[in-house]
């Protein structure tokens, strides 16, 4: 598999949520629908946008039983195109090249630490006490057998660690309850969950802000996995090359992005005084998985709002060509733990398949690259790890499933790794496995790769080999019609 070199822009073509969806109406990427009903209508228009040949970013305006303005935009980075112009690159790439590119990126990380502001669009509004009327903005129901109204889907969960005063960035799903409560689920082991913990270990409440509408940027780098101690907010400044600009809340001391659409501020109570029913909720997976339980509850204390809001819908499901930019994060944790050769990471559904393209130099070279990246921490809830040589494309599903026929012996090359680090939203998960709260899962080690004390004597393919595929296209492209 020959490698390009992948092109970078230089900057961002955009400073907030509604300079990006400009840069999009630009690229011709951008849909407008007008009259949508919240009740499912929303979410069935977004997975349809997203299952299309061309997916497209929709903003919804006019949404039933609320004014013209206060809007929700969905499917925000659903393409190449859209990913690309989302993160500083070269809206032209495609498949591995867009991965290469964003991992030279993040190989130059240099956080930058955020600025307080006094004001900015963010203050534009402010509800307080009385006033707080959570009811007023269009939360959609996003499927036909979620629980709730789930404003928070591609939301910005903000605390401070309580004990060593740094803050995180998260998101984790918010339901709106009433006017002034809101529901949170965040899964077992993440960071918020530990942070939430420590205040109610002390008899405290949990200060939390919740940004429901921000650029692409700083809902990215909330879902990231960094390592406990790091702020989010400090690499979105780096991914700027600019600042996050800050208003510091009154009450909680904690930081709201300037440039957000949307704002909470209040506090986790312990489930001691107040948790309520939250769930189900059409997951990330496809499925629903994690039912209905009691979950704790934000008590709103603020609202803050630009004129005009834009809330961030992400519903999760299984939908869309985006690219998932996480591979990257995969294949700088490789290198990290000292795994050479690396071609290429790429995933399919939503982590649950990652595959690995690698040049073998040794024995074993393929299972340490696979347990290299079970073992940090993106190894959060893989399914099946498919390790590939070097002249497979892991972003082209036909050429794993090649190899995988081809190259792979089931009965030697497949190994099975349990008690893995998973989720409740695996709907895998056995019920009595659930009930013991034992929420972890195996995971497949499959190489699909030539057997490397044995690989010169392999067939060889009568496959053309990819810079010759490139370097045909490009000269007869026009012919063949195939651009």
């Amino acid at each position: 598999m020959e490698k390009t070199m992948p092109m970078m822009s230089s900057s961002l073509a955009y400073k907030d949520l509604r300079g990006y969806l400009d840069a999009v109406d630009n690229l011709g990427e951008l849909r407008v629908v007008n009259g949508a009903d919240w009740d499912l209508e929303v979410g069935a228009i977004t997975e349809v946008a997203a299952r299309t040949a061309n997916p497209k970013v929709v903003l919804f305006d006019n949404i039933k039983d609320y004014p013209k303005g206060f809007r929700v935009v969905t499917n925000p980075v659903c393409s190449a195109p859209t990913t690309a112009l989302a993160f500083g690159l070269d809206p032209k790439l495609t498949g591995l090249d867009i991965i290469r590119a964003w991992k030279e990126k993040l190989s130059g990380q240099k956080p930058i630490k955020p600025v307080e502001v006094s004001n900015g669009p963010i203050t534009e509004n402010v509800d307080s006490d009385t006033k707080v009327d959570l009811l007023k903005f269009p939360t959609p129901r996003w499927h036909e057998d979620d629980g709730g109204r789930y404003i928070g889907t591609g939301c910005m969960v903000i605390m401070e660690d309580p004990d060593e005063k740094w803050i995180n960035v998260g998101t984790y799903r918010v339901c709106v309850h009433d006017k002034n409560t809101l529901g949170i689920w965040i899964s077992p082991g993440k960071h918020g969950r530990l942070i939430r913990e420590k205040y109610w270990a002390q008899g405290k409440p949990c200060p939390v802000v919740i940004s429901f509408g921000q650029d692409p940027v700083l809902a990215k780098v909330a879902s990231w996995y960094e390592a406990w101690g790091v702020s989010e907010l400090e690499i979105a400044g780096w991914l700027f090359g600019e600042p996050v600009k800050f208003i510091r809340c009154q009450e909680s001391g904690l930081p709201i992005p300037a440039t957000s659409e949307l704002a909470v501020e209040g506090f986790i109570v312990p489930p001691s005084e107040d948790s309520r029913a939250e769930g189900p909720f059409g997951e990330w997976t496809g499925y629903y998985a994690s039912g209905t339980r009691n979950e704790p509850v934000v008590k709103v204390k603020n609202v803050f709002y630009r004129n005009d809001p834009i809330i961030l819908g992400m519903p999760p499901g299984i939908s869309g060509k985006s690219v998932a930019l996480s591979a990257a994060n995969v294949w700088l944790a490789l290198e990290k733990a000292g795994i050479t050769d690396v071609q290429g990471v790429w995933e399919y559904q939503t982590r649950y398949i990652t595959v690995i393209s690698i040049k073998q130099k040794y024995g074993g070279h393929a299972k340490r690259a696979a347990m290299a990246m079970l073992g940090s921490t993106y190894g959060y809830h893989r399914r099946f790890v498919i390790i590939v040589d070097d002249d497979v494309d892991p972003s082209h599903i036909d050429d794993v499933l090649w190899a995988l026929a081809t190259r792979c012996d089931p009965a030697t090359a497949i190994n099975v790794i349990n008690e893995a680090w998973s989720t409740p939203l695996d709907p895998r998960i056995a019920p009595d496995a659930r009930a013991a709260r034992n929420f972890t899962n195996s995971v497949a080690v499959i190489n699909a790769c030539q057997p490397y004390h044995w690989k010169d004597q392999y067939a060889k393919t009568c496959y053309f080999s990819e810079g010759t595929r490139r370097r045909t296209f490009e000269k007869w492209k026009d012919v063949l019609k195939l651009s």
